[in-house]
């Protein structure tokens, strides 16, 4: 198995990432990985629950994208707020970073913030005079390489139907192609996972047991770790839900219910403990999901699978197509 972060590229082509939603979240494409096979199959999501074995419990992550990119009121710097931390306090990315620093104020929808720490990743903390109401100045924010503004009808697409967490600043993307009636079709539970920035940041390291993970914050219902507990397979809906799973079982034996944060970087080598298949959109090079998948299919099967995906054409990214990996 290979640790560089060297050979866990590939090439894509500019047409073939999805900037825009297809008309209809079910009208996306689903490669098939048969692990056991090595068998690749080329399917529509509307077949998803016809996928499904008896006994399969689908879990799904109903974390809800919160409007975190703000402008200040004299639009010269922008934020985005990734978490609360405190009181009117919220730990944010900041452009350009030379006027937010230490002690700089800042005034979003006339309420006015200083930055009281910068921290070692650049991020700052900003601790606001009032409570401020995102709902109202904030914009959804959307994924670097869409390279554009977000439109009306990503307000609506780019949250899964049953999001109803609110806390994500990037959508747990693996679920948008779900509508009522699909979910209505297959046996679910839900986790939340509040997707941070950090799952957009490509590896740098050239060795990738030297990357840092970000920290993201979860939580389990205790009907979902019941529900889990007594499933025949468990099939995660997204690198974000299988993370949740993974790290709970890793942390305390099995999937309790609970709250907390995890940083678990998976990659090949490791040894799934709960998930055993996975449906997920197709990631970016070099990225840490890219080597999440990897390890649970296989690097050189999935390359492979990328390779046709490419050839075929499929969409990639948050709105593009999808791969279900059994």
């Amino acid at each position: 198995m290979s640790h560089l972060t060297s050979d866990y590229d590939f090439t894509l082509p500019e047409r073939q990432i999805a900037r825009h939603p297809l008309p209809h979240r079910e009208d996306s494409r689903m490669l098939v990985l048969h692990r056991s096979e090595w068998r690749i199959e080329h399917r529509s999501f509307r077949d998803f629950p016809a996928s499904l074995r008896e006994g399969d419990l689908v879990v799904l992550n109903n974390t809800k994208v919160i409007p975190a990119r703000v402008f200040s009121d004299d639009g010269r710097t922008e934020l985005l707020f990734l978490e609360a931390a405190g009181e009117n306090t919220w730990k944010c990315m900041v452009k350009p970073g030379r006027r937010m620093r230490l002690g700089r104020t800042v005034t979003v929808g006339g309420v006015e913030g200083i930055v009281i720490a910068v921290l070692e990743t650049g991020e700052r903390l900003v601790r606001f005079g009032a409570p401020v109401d995102l709902e109202k100045v904030g914009r959804l924010p959307l994924p670097p390489y869409f390279e554009r503004e977000s439109e009306p009808d990503d307000e609506e697409r780019y949250q899964t139907v049953y999001a109803d967490a609110p806390g994500a600043v990037a959508a747990p993307t693996a679920g948008l192609h779900f509508t009522p009636e699909i979910l209505s079709q297959v046996p679910h539970a839900f986790v939340t996972l509040h997707v941070g920035a950090g799952t957009f940041k490509p590896v740098q390291a050239e060795r990738i047991t030297d990357h840092v993970m970000h920290r993201e914050r979860y939580a389990i219902p205790p009907e979902t770790a019941a529900a889990v507990a007594t499933a025949c397979r468990v099939v995660a809906v997204g690198t974000t839900s299988l993370r949740v799973l993974e790290s709970r079982a890793r942390d305390f034996g099995s999937v309790t219910a609970g709250e907390g944060s995890t940083d678990i970087f998976i990659y090949p080598g490791y040894e799934f403990r709960v998930v055993g298949a996975l449906l997920t959109n197709f990631h970016l090079p070099k990225s840490t999901l890219l080597m999440l998948v990897s390890a649970f299919a296989g690097r050189e099967f999935v390359l492979e699978a990328y390779a046709e995906a490419v050839k075929e054409g499929y969409r990639f990214y948050s709105y593009g197509d999808c791969m279900l990996v059994v």
